[in-house]
């Protein structure tokens, strides 16, 4: 079963959750047991399939930390925190969450883009 730990602990994604923004991003931030890794990337891909068939859902990006680093992001972008949350909270999803190694944390957040002049484009 995945375990969850907020990635900043004075706003968890639960709290995100009740804030309206449109378009969101998630950021996931997993670390597992070497041995592990295998059973990671199914049930991430497993729900990565699903999400993808969610109203809302735009894109996702896996990532992995070089030199045998066993750290995992997850970039995904939805039309709105509305649109996550629903995916997010719909049971079925949490359901697949007892598919991931018990050695799996996660720690999702949700982000919005910022502009930066001459730099980056935000919404």
């Amino acid at each position: 079963m995945l375990q969850l730990t907020p990635l900043d602990s004075s706003v968890p994604i639960f709290q995100q959750l009740g804030v309206e923004v449109s378009p969101v991003i998630l950021v996931n931030i997993f670390q597992v047991a070497e041995g592990d890794i295998p059973a990671l990337l199914k049930a991430w891909e497993d729900d990565a399939n699903w999400m993808k068939q969610q109203p809302g859902y735009i894109s996702t990006q896996l990532h992995q930390g070089i030199g045998g680093s066993t750290v995992f992001m997850n970039y995904a972008v939805w039309e709105s925190t509305a649109h996550f949350r629903a995916a997010f909270s719909n049971p079925e999803f949490k359901k697949a969450l007892e598919h991931y190694p018990s050695s799996a944390v996660a720690s999702p957040h949700l982000f919005t883009r910022l502009t930066v002049p001459n730099l980056c484009v935000g919404p």
